[in-house]
């Protein structure tokens, strides 16, 4: 099959906040950015990233009575379109970044090329696949089911309720406890007589009086019904192997994230469970002039809002390597698109060739 191929500047994976607002700063600054989007959940997020399937957004700066989330992703579409992004509706099944300009294979049959590359794919949440955790119409997700306490635990839904947390590590004592702020009480579920979240955690969590554990506990299904929402849960006792329904209001599952980080195994660096590596000071990575931003790289805040404000720290660290600029990378090197190295002392700069020559001004200047 002939390939298709496209060329560009700037290219990016992804279309929630943080790709979003990397094409809104790449595209002011002329740069014509093409955004890769997919629909298929699998692979890469879907259109407009995790805050496609939340409800009322309240603490997004700028919208003092909330926005849906769905609304909110919908404005960022049509101000990164004002700008001239370009938005290609394909599923990239290959990439190869091995040398500039980097090449993405779709399986529709473009061959993309990019001398920058932000990659914006997103995490996805771990769900437990039992029935009634879908999405609307399908289940009861985003109506009285979430993955996110710090997005949906302050809504009117979710208040003076009883809620139902699954999940044993920190991020499930993290929701848990975050919830007991709004919730009438909260109760754990887990499957095993021990947390496996750090001891700290735990403490507080042992010592709130209303967050309460059920041990040894599997949720087998949610029930409820469109009108009314979460009504309760099954429960499967493991060790007497009983089952009982459990009556609550809502259900938040907390047993982790998962990077979209699978096309890039191999080639770039990721910590242990998947995110990928950034040098902090930028949003490079291990490769020259590829960048990612928001929750692909990001496995602690995980919010809409630093979403963003990485995406634009991507869009501009793009900029500075397209102008052959030194951009930070992990390695504490910085480099510029001819391939010249800064030194992580900052005393000496490395040329294509190897050439080593001094960064100091006024040694550079005495030959003049």
């Amino acid at each position: 099959m002939t390939l298709e191929k496209i060329h560009r500047e700037v290219v990016i994976i992804g279309s929630g906040p943080a790709g979003l607002t990397a094409a809104i700063y790449t595209a002011r600054a002329n740069l014509r950015p093409l955004l890769v989007d997919a629909n298929d959940a699998e692979h890469q997020l879907i259109p407009g990233g995790q805050l496609m399937i939340t409800t009322e957004v309240e603490n997004y700066p700028g919208f003092s009575k909330g926005i849906q989330g769905p609304e909110l992703m919908e404005e960022f579409r049509a101000q990164a379109l004002r700008f001239g992004t370009e938005i290609l509706e394909a599923m990239i099944e290959r990439i190869d970044l091995s040398e500039r300009p980097f090449k993405l294979y779709t399986r529709e049959g473009y061959l993309i090329e990019a001398e920058t590359l932000i990659i914006a794919s997103g995490a996805s949440a771990k769900w437990l696949g039992i029935p009634g955790e879908a999405k609307v119409p399908a289940g009861l997700g985003g109506n009285g089911v979430s993955a996110c306490a710090t997005c949906d635990g302050p809504l009117p839904a979710f208040r003076n309720k009883r809620l139902v947390v699954v999940g044993g590590g920190d991020t499930a004592i993290e929701e848990a406890t975050f919830l007991t702020r709004y919730a009438a009480h909260v109760f754990l579920v887990h499957r095993r007589d021990k947390l496996r979240a750090s001891k700290i955690m735990q403490d507080k969590a042992f010592a709130n009086e209303k967050l309460e554990f059920i041990w040894n506990t599997e949720v087998k299904e949610i029930l409820g019904t469109m009108e009314d929402g979460v009504t309760g849960v099954r429960l499967y006792k493991n060790k007497t192997q009983e089952e009982i329904i459990f009556p609550c209001e809502g259900v938040f599952i907390a047993i982790g994230h998962k990077p979209n980080t699978e096309l890039f195994k191999g080639q770039l660096e990721m910590d242990e469970v998947g995110y990928l590596k950034t040098a902090g000071h930028s949003m490079a990575t291990n490769v020259a002039g590829v960048f990612a931003a928001g929750d692909v790289q990001d496995n602690f805040y995980r919010q809409a809002i630093t979403a963003a404000g990485s995406g634009c720290m991507a869009a501009i660290d793009a900029e500075r390597f397209l102008d052959s600029l030194p951009v930070p990378m992990p390695s504490g090197e910085e480099v510029t698109m001819e391939g010249e190295v800064i030194t992580p002392d900052h005393k000496k700069i490395i040329l294509p060739d190897g050439e080593v020559i001094s960064n100091k001004a006024e040694e550079v200047s005495a030959g003049d």
